[in-house]
């Protein structure tokens, strides 16, 4: 049977009506634009427990070339920092834009979606603006090494794809080959080996080569990509091939030294962050060269991985229109403080490496400004043209893209087991437990960049050191602050965690 010229008519108007629908709800959404394909892509790189121990940034031993190249093509922020120093909290942080106080998630076991479940992370951010978001490696907490080769602590809502890599390093591993100063722990405990084997059977070369391979098989006309590479190393056990072993031979090593009664200069909750690995205090001298060297060998090993991936993305043609961002989850100690690894307020621990190169970034620069990883998300937003998100803590640093030399922050945050530190232009001012009465430390980086004479309390010093309390209480004020829209959310898990505290 034939329909009408009316009937017709209205389906024919109908259907343009549903179209335009569907089109001004996706412009809403922000998931279709005008020319999809000419938005910047984003390559988003991460090492694991990596310090500013890099060429770039001025270490005098260590040799990242490929790090150090992405540098000169782009910004190096000299002064960026994590918001917790510790694996899971830095990255559910970093991930979701919001400060730990506002995630709820201050140790490593929790997922992103069991303390934010109404979280819009920055690559779900960019999905819904049209983008295909992949993961490859760890982006979000994983148990390393337990957990190398699984999804992790994976967020799902985060991703379009993910690839979970393991090399012939988790094989070494198994097989026992691998040293620790506590056998038969790795993780939370130092241990290393000089393996056989080339970089791309590592787990890190394995990421590497499906990095390469995702970059190869882009093609014109395709989505925007955010790709998300997560490297395991240098997080221990320090495992690289033996060539990257010997550029570090234990002899020209140097294990950072420490006053007698260093201790004693500093609150009790600092020194309990100093002493928490019980296994790690107070190394033989041969020991710490090795375990230092390990993990100098451990950075230049991901620096070479890192290095390949840059190298396919200029072959490939993408490098131009895409969007370069290297960073590490937090920084590290290797002796300094008497302390090795993470987890403490000190600068070896909150300050992170920090590039960001591509279309509409100053080639060479050196920003001024502080930098917390809060402020990736916004950063990346921008760059990319998308929409900006109002329920995100972080602040924008494309000014200082364009212009090394603009101020966006002058201080930086972060917070570790009860205690919260401010990292501003001269001082560093840290304080414990609620209203500092568990005690307060205070640096002065004019005299002492190291961190290591606590000036808290000296009268030549009280006037800044109140100007300081003042500030860091507003920040800590600030980073509570539940996210807009989150209030009840945030509020209630808030309580849930609190109730579980004390039922303990």
């Amino acid at each position: 049977m034939c329909e009408s010229e009316v009937e017709v008519n209205v389906k024919v108007k109908c259907s343009v009506l549903v179209g335009v629908l569907f089109l001004l709800v996706h412009i809403a959404c922000g998931s279709l634009v005008a020319d999809e394909t000419a938005r910047p892509n984003v390559l988003f790189l991460i090492c694991d427990d990596l310090n500013c121990d890099i060429g770039c940034y001025g270490h005098p031993r260590v040799k990242t070339p490929n790090i150090d190249a992405l540098a000169a093509r782009g910004v190096r922020f000299a002064n960026a920092h994590c918001q917790y120093p510790l694996c899971g909290p830095s990255r559910a942080s970093l991930m979701s834009g919001w400060y730990p106080d506002q995630t709820c998630i201050r140790n490593n076991v929790i997922h992103l979606r069991e303390r934010a479940p109404n979280a819009v992370t920055i690559p779900q951010h960019f999905r819904q603006a049209g983008y295909f978001a992949t993961r490859v490696g760890k982006i979000y907490h994983y148990n390393v090494p337990l957990h190398v080769g699984t999804g992790g602590h994976d967020d799902p809502n985060s991703w379009n794809k993910t690839i979970n890599p393991r090399g012939s390093d988790m094989d070494d591993l198994d097989a026992g080959k691998v040293f620790s100063l506590v056998p038969g722990k790795y993780g939370g405990t130092m241990s290393w080996l000089a393996a056989e084997g080339t970089d791309e059977a590592q787990t890190d070369g394995v990421a590497a080569t499906e990095v390469i391979r995702i970059l190869q098989n882009h093609k014109p006309g395709d989505k925007p990509f955010f790709l998300a590479a997560g490297l395991y190393r240098p997080h221990t056990p320090y495992v690289a091939p033996k060539k990257w072993f010997d550029k570090y031979p234990a002899g020209q090593i140097k294990v950072p030294a420490v006053p007698e009664n260093y201790l004693d200069t500093i609150p009790q909750p600092a020194r309990d962050c100093l002493l928490k690995k019980k296994d790690q205090i107070d190394l033989d001298p041969d020991l710490a060269r090795q375990a230092i060297g390990a993990y100098y060998a451990s950075i230049s090993f991901a620096d070479s991985q890192l290095g390949r991936i840059l190298a396919a993305l200029e072959s490939s043609g993408l490098s131009d229109n895409t969007i370069v961002l290297f960073t590490s989850d937090h920084g590290y100690h290797m002796g300094e403080h008497g302390h090795y690894q993470k987890r403490t307020l000190f600068e070896n621990a909150t300050r992170v490496p920090l590039v960001i190169a591509g279309p509409g970034v100053e080639k060479g620069g050196v920003a001024q400004t502080f930098a917390e990883m809060v402020d990736f998300y916004p950063t990346l937003s921008q760059l990319a043209g998308l929409s900006d998100r109002k329920t995100i803590s972080g602040k924008s640093l494309v000014a200082a893209l364009k212009d090394p030399a603009a101020i966006v922050r002058d201080s930086a945050f972060s917070q570790c087991y009860g205690g919260y530190s401010l990292r501003v232009k001269d001082f560093r001012i840290t304080i414990w437990g609620k209203d500092g009465q568990a005690g307060v430390e205070l640096y002065d980086h004019r005299t002492d960049p190291a961190e290591m004479v606590n000036v808290a309390g000296q009268q030549d010093y009280q006037q800044i050191q109140d100007a300081l309390f003042v500030r860091i209480k507003e920040r800590i004020a600030q980073a509570r602050l539940a996210p807009q829209g989150q209030q009840r959310v945030v509020g209630k898990i808030e309580r849930m965690v609190r109730k579980k505290k004390t039922k303990k």
